[in-house]
């Protein structure tokens, strides 16, 4: 078999792995009776042929040899094989067939046709895996079975076999959502398939899950037939699919908790002792949000996916969800829930008042995931506001006041990401919490993430945050820094006791040539304005800075803090010709009419082909020129809003600014507000909940 694989360029991926015309050792070594040995040769093979979902012509000219690594009953590890030839064949199907693609090396390739073709060719293999005594070999033949059979009746009635013999719930639900993705890529297999999902749903001998899920994948074949008694339905098939529980909620919790604990952290791998603690929390969560707890977790999630803009059917959907009597479902329906209200406008009050439902004292794990959501959510969770403090007060109660830091880490992430959304919603009662966390030094990185919101508590805060700016190391950038979090926070809080502290913060990070936290430094003295002005004899040499970055940022504080348009105007002028054209355009809006000199640059960006370009400089064309830019400027911005809706944000507040002169926006603002789906920057929650604010208060000047 290695043989066949011989003249194969494996080094054309960019990875030297040896001769081009050598099969590479660590491919051989995927059978290998020695654990260790397999599964660094796994590992390389991923890096190598099949790396992030990739596939390349030397992925493609590895099939031979996996497919006889599959079909040797000698081979160890044979599940980790099948599944390695399902996830190549899976990637290369969802691309166009028909397309050319290339390498890393910018070499032309058909590896996803040809992938597809051997998976076709070789088909019959999966018939053959899918009746294997391995339990995880047929889990990834079935999935196979409706992506690479070509003869339809055959996968048909080999499904059929394998929902009668199959006893385990998640290998029967993946049968029946195979044959709708076969009935989806065989047109001739549909009507047959469809009538098997439909009896399932009427047989009286079938499992409740096995019902709801025929209910689901049907749904997905045949959308058309969605009516209103579709939900209903569905539920009433999940109340009977979930078990009475046998033990109490605390025995659930428990079993959350072990099922959290059980699991590595990044932040403990010894390799990765050195990685600021943001980076590890974030794998940290990526795993986490990866995990399955229920086994309808993945048909409930097809079932809104199907749903789609269908919002009180979704939320009837979730609300059964949320108040299952099962802890598996209950947890895995709160990303749910999330994602429906990250998504979707509305008034989602319930869905929010039952995710403080989740807010258990008692289960740790499931509280922690209600609180993330609710943070990602603000404002939206302003519903939860009493809840969030009501937990976070009982948890300081009843574990005392440093809870933050306490040594059990579901506890502690539990009640961090409390105070964190209640944060979000600049609610002062989270402010010991925060003290604790800058105090005690204690994963002050999450604190410094919300202490901006608070800035009735400037007092205690600036204290604590500037002592912590002049302990930074002004040499360190990125993401193994606290000042990328410090500088902004002190911005956000605008107490002018923090003017000296970031003022010193730019000397220093001159003095060790980090522009860009130099630059960050002099926007947060911006916010201040002339109550900043003692900076000045800082700001002005900057100003003439080669750093492109620090010269913007030092420019626009020259303004801010001092107001000399005879020196700033000439300056921003010029860097209208840069890269950061954007920012000088919106300074120079700031400045307005005495900024006139530059409109015959400004004219010319509005045809720009970068529509975030167009929408700086009309912007800043209104509020120098004011109403004989009118039309223009309107004209401009609607074009870019049209073209892009994540500038909605930007472009609706310049249309507020306008008055009377946005008059002919009105049918797009109307339209805006009639949208289902969310828009926004980054179409974040909290940017849609401004775009649609802003669109009101437009509305109601106009109307």
């Amino acid at each position: 078999m290695i043989n066949e694989l011989d003249g194969v360029d494996w080094s054309s991926m960019g990875h030297a792995y040896g001769p081009a015309d050598d099969v590479p050792v660590w491919l051989q070594e995927m059978g290998s009776p020695d654990l260790e040995v397999r599964e660094k040769a796994f590992g390389n093979f991923y890096s190598a042929a099949h790396h992030q979902g990739d596939v390349y012509p030397c992925t493609a000219a590895s099939l031979p040899f996996l497919f006889a690594l599959a079909d040797d009953p000698a081979t160890p590890d044979r599940a980790s094989v099948v599944a390695l030839l399902l996830s190549i064949g899976r990637e290369a199907s969802e691309c166009d067939l028909d397309a050319v693609y290339f390498t890393p090396d910018g070499i032309e390739s058909t590896a996803h046709a040809d992938v597809v073709a051997q998976m076709r060719e070789r088909a019959d293999a999966f018939v053959r895996y899918a009746a294997d005594a391995e339990l995880v070999v047929r889990r990834a033949a079935i999935e196979a079975l409706g992506l690479f059979l070509d003869d339809g009746d055959l996968a048909l009635d080999v499904l059929r076999g394998r929902l009668t013999v199959e006893d385990g719930t998640m290998e029967r639900l993946l049968v029946v959502r195979t044959t709708a993705d076969l009935a989806l890529r065989l047109p001739a297999v549909h009507a047959a398939a469809t009538a098997w999902l439909d009896a399932l749903i009427g047989e009286p001998a079938s499992d409740p899950d096995i019902q709801l899920a025929a209910l689901v994948h049907l749904t997905r074949c045949t959308p058309q037939r969605i009516g209103r008694d579709l939900v209903p339905q569905a539920i009433e098939f999940l109340r009977q699919s979930t078990p009475t529980p046998s033990h109490t909620s605390d025995d659930d919790a428990d079993n959350a908790n072990a099922d959290e604990e059980s699991s590595t952290s990044v932040s403990q791998l010894p390799e990765a002792k050195n990685v600021p603690p943001a980076i590890a929390a974030a794998f940290e969560d990526l795993e986490r949000h990866n995990r399955v707890h229920a086994p309808t977790t993945s048909l409930l999630r097809t079932f809104h996916a199907v749903l789609d803009a269908r919002i009180p059917e979704r939320t009837a959907l979730l609300t059964e969800q949320l108040r299952s009597s099962e802890a598996a479902v209950r947890y895995d329906a709160i990303r749910m829930a999330q994602d429906l209200m990250a998504t979707w406008r509305g008034d989602h009050t319930n869905l929010v008042l039952l995710l403080t439902d989740c807010l258990l004292p008692d289960d740790p794990y499931t509280a922690a995931a209600a609180a993330e959501a609710l943070k990602v959510l603000a404002p939206v969770s302003e519903p939860a506001r009493e809840a969030l403090a009501s937990y976070v007060d009982l948890q300081r109660t009843v574990h005392g006041r440093d809870v933050w830091a306490a040594s059990q880490p579901l506890l502690r992430r539990a009640h961090q990401e409390a105070v964190l959304a209640l944060a979000r919603l600049k609610d002062l009662r989270t402010l010991p919490c925060l003290l604790t966390a800058l105090d005690d030094d204690v994963d002050a990185w999450r604190a410094l993430q919300v202490v901006g919101q608070l800035r009735p508590a400037a007092g205690d805060l600036v204290q604590r945050l500037t002592r912590r700016l002049a302990d930074a190391d002004f040499s360190q950038d990125g993401f193994g820094s606290s000042t990328g979090a410090l500088l902004p926070a002190l911005a956000a809080l605008r107490d002018p006791a923090a003017i000296p502290a970031l003022t010193n913060a730019v000397t220093a990070a001159i003095h060790q040539e980090n522009w860009r936290t130099a630059a960050t430094a002099l926007d947060a003295l911006s916010a201040f304005g002339t109550r900043a002005a003692i900076a000045l004899h800082v700001v002005r040499p900057l100003a003439n800075a080669q750093d492109i970055d620090l010269r913007m940022a030092a420019t626009g504080a020259l303004w801010e803090l001092g107001g000399n348009v005879e020196s700033v105007v000439p300056k921003l002028h010029d860097l209208l010709d840069t890269h950061e054209h954007r920012k000088a355009a919106d300074v120079l809006g700031r400045i307005g009419p005495p900024a006139e000199t530059v409109l015959p640059r400004l004219r010319p960006m509005l045809t720009d082909g970068y529509e975030w370009t167009r929408i700086h400089a009309a912007a800043a064309l209104w509020d120098i020129a004011g109403e004989a830019e009118a039309p223009t400027v309107v004209e401009t911005l609607l074009g870019a809003w049209e073209k892009n809706d994540a500038t909605s944000n930007y472009v609706v507040a310049c249309l507020h600014r306008m008055g009377p002169a946005a008059a002919p926006a009105l049918a797009r603002i109307l339209a805006e507000l009639a949208l289902s789906r969310r828009s926004g920057h980054f179409r974040s929650t909290a940017n849609d909940e401004e775009v649609q604010a802003t669109c009101r208060a437009i509305v109601t000047h106009l109307v």
